[in-house]
């Protein structure tokens, strides 16, 4: 079956979330041919076309809210912004883009005592769609790394899940801050349900943290990378391929 054609949509809204959070509303004519409903939390691919013929850019985004003909694409704003972050930057009502998909949304599995969820800001649009889908009686935490105090954001999760805030202005290479965090959580009864997306290096200690430190089954946790620090997402992509094949359970 082959993919669908990206639809064209239009910037209805731009708004600031938090000083390193802008949010784009997409909607328009183009809407028509997206799935109406249950989207949040899906991925959705930006084209940016080039210039002299090139190969457009795929940029992979999270759709964070869905409403009637419209969503919402939460963007990180970079102070060396690649070409998604630098458009959204610029991005005004009536701008339009073309997206591609909605992929299917990953949602935390159900069947664990209770949940962990772990993520930078890259990954903070589809853990706040998570935790809004959650039973109200989901125990457990959320750790979330962000730039600045100010990129807290106030979320809606379970009375029961705690919201613990890494902020961490500087870049970590060796991306240990929240598997570090992690280590020193106290850890609750039972078996958690693990969801974790961050850059590609804290991915493989966040791995490696809950094979060897924290060990959580695998079918109890999800572990992705959504970008790979000083690299494009082309190479990225290579790069987390490459380590799936190698570091398989």
């Amino acid at each position: 079956m082959s993919r669908p054609l990206p639809r064209e949509l239009e910037v209805l809204a731009t708004a600031d979330i938090t000083p390193h959070m802008r949010r784009i509303t997409l909607g328009g004519s183009g809407m028509a041919t997206f799935p109406q409903e249950d989207q949040g939390g899906a991925y959705i691919k930006l084209v940016f076309p080039q210039q002299d013929g090139a190969k457009p850019l795929l940029r992979t985004y999270t759709v964070r809210n869905q409403r009637e003909g419209e969503i919402d694409v939460d963007f990180v704003l970079h102070d060396a912004p690649g070409p998604a972050s630098r458009w959204a930057t610029q991005a005004g009502v009536g701008d339009r883009i073309l997206v591609g998909g909605p992929g299917p949304r990953k949602l935390i599995n159900s069947d664990g005592d209770w949940c962990l969820f772990v993520g930078d800001m890259t990954a903070l649009p589809a853990i706040s769609v998570n935790l809004e889908l959650l039973p109200a009686d989901t125990r457990g935490y959320a750790v979330l790394e962000v730039l600045h105090e100010e990129d807290i954001q106030a979320l809606r999760a379970p009375q029961n899940l705690q919201l613990v805030w890494v902020v961490n202005p500087d870049p970590d290479p060796e991306g240990r801050v929240l598997a570090e965090r992690i280590a020193a959580l106290p850890w609750l009864e039972g078996s958690p349900a693990v969801w974790a997306a961050s850059e590609f290096n804290s991915m493989r200690e966040l791995r490696r943290c809950f094979r060897e430190v924290r060990p959580v089954e695998k079918k109890l946790r999800y572990i992705s990378s959504y970008w790979k620090m000083g690299i494009s997402e082309d190479q990225h992509k290579i790069d987390k391929k490459r380590d799936a094949e190698l570091n398989a359970d």
